[in-house]
């Protein structure tokens, strides 16, 4: 078989045996365990990070494509988050001090009211997975948000810059911006700094950010430390807004236990998410804009059994939530970045049909979901290189750009 056939497990271990390296000697470079490098390679752990890719193909000494099997950056996809309308625009505001250290001169503040009408339709811009328009809004609405901060605006300020640093953060994430990502969402921790509730409102996006960039325990202990914070005294007897609050950094918790591998972690916090969830419902008030639920939980679920490489059991629990369509209800994002753990759960199976009609159903859902994240990309890339496909999962292939 060629080597750009073979799955990525397999191209990894015979490029490290091409380089002369144990498992244990390719585990010390990335910091990781043989166990890890022994899973990676016999494909029961999915490489679906681009960071851990590219920090393999480092390790390896070779080029991430070449890991990959083919060019998978769609050139069309790219040029809708590249240059100084997407990434690299967001990349400059975060890179500006100007507010900070000489005030709010220049560009006028926006009042406070008309700050949160941007801040909202930023959100509402990200939960339809409208990433190109979303990172063309967001230099501007950094630099608004940082002026209003500084003219001292208040908690409800601190607030809306908290919020603004957050969105940014998850769209970076997605995008296989993790390092920016993480400087995002540490903005938003050190703006929060001195109130609990606001705290616990940024480690959400903390949470991906540290696991994007491989600190999963790191990140687990943020968002414990943060649950626990605003856990109220006697167990689910709280605002239905703060518990949803604390059940969402539980379910960041259990994704982040699951990277780690720490199976009884994640029963244990997912469990205790659950509970809130029946406390909280899938219609409770969402004055911090986590969508959680029992829905969200039950979707976690799945996403934690994938990551700790039990396909057999995330794939029983999808074809439960589906059948159940409550999830239907979740916005567009949400869902289109679900229906990516459950290809990744059908690849894990043995399943490429069905894997390849839940990315399917996810680049209807929410097109750049599928077109623009670099895991969607590997996903589709592994689905091609394991035989002839159907021809709308052929015709998406090439829209990504890895036909």
């Amino acid at each position: 078989m060629a080597s750009a056939d073979l799955p990525i497990g397999r191209r990894v271990a015979r490029l490290r045996v091409r380089r002369r390296m144990t498992q244990q000697m390719l585990a010390d470079r990335l910091g990781k365990s043989k166990s890890w490098v022994d899973k990676v390679e016999r494909g029961v752990r999915a490489l679906d990070r681009f960071t851990v890719i590219r920090d393999l193909a480092a390790a390896l000494r070779v080029d991430p494509v070449t890991l990959l099997g083919r060019d998978t950056r769609p050139p069309a996809a790219g040029t809708a988050v590249d240059g100084v309308g997407g990434v690299d625009g967001v990349r400059a505001a975060l890179a500006r001090y100007d507010t900070v250290l000489a005030g709010p001169g220049g560009r006028v503040a926006p009042p406070a009211g008309e700050l949160g009408r941007q801040v909202g339709y930023a959100w509402l811009t990200y939960q339809h997975a409208d990433y190109p328009q979303l990172l063309r809004m967001l230099p501007d609405l950094l630099g608004d948000a940082q002026r209003v901060h500084a003219c001292g605006g208040g908690d409800d300020a601190a607030e809306l810059l908290v919020r603004a640093y957050g969105i940014t953060s998850s769209v970076l994430v997605k995008l296989g911006e993790g390092d920016l990502g993480w400087l995002a969402a540490d903005r938003a921790m050190s703006v929060a700094t001195g109130d609990a509730l606001l705290v616990a409102a940024a480690t959400v996006p903390l949470g991906p950010a540290l696991r994007a960039v491989d600190r999963a325990r790191l990140a687990m202990a943020a968002t414990i430390a943060a649950a626990r914070s605003i856990a109220p005294s006697v167990p689910h007897d709280g605002p239905p807004e703060h518990l949803a609050l604390c059940g969402t950094l539980l379910v960041q918790a259990a994704l982040a236990a699951a990277a780690c591998g720490d199976a009884p972690g994640v029963r244990e916090l997912v469990d205790q998410a659950a509970g809130i969830a029946e406390r909280v419902g899938d219609d409770g008030p969402d004055l911090h804009w986590t969508g959680f639920g029992p829905t969200a939980v039950e979707l976690a679920r799945v996403a934690t059994a994938v990551d700790l490489g039990d396909g057999g059991e995330a794939v029983a629990r999808h074809e439960k939530v589906v059948g159940s369509g409550d999830w239907r209800g979740l916005p567009a994002e949400h869902r289109a970045a679900y229906l990516l753990d459950a290809a990744r759960a059908y690849l894990q199976v043995g399943d490429p049909l069905t894997a390849g009609r839940a990315l399917v159903e996810a680049d209807r859902t929410a097109p750049a979901e599928v077109r623009l994240r670099p895991v969607a990309r590997t996903l589709i890339a592994a689905l091609i290189r394991g035989g002839p496909v159907p021809a709308d999962v052929a015709h998406l292939a090439t829209a990504v750009g890895v036909a």
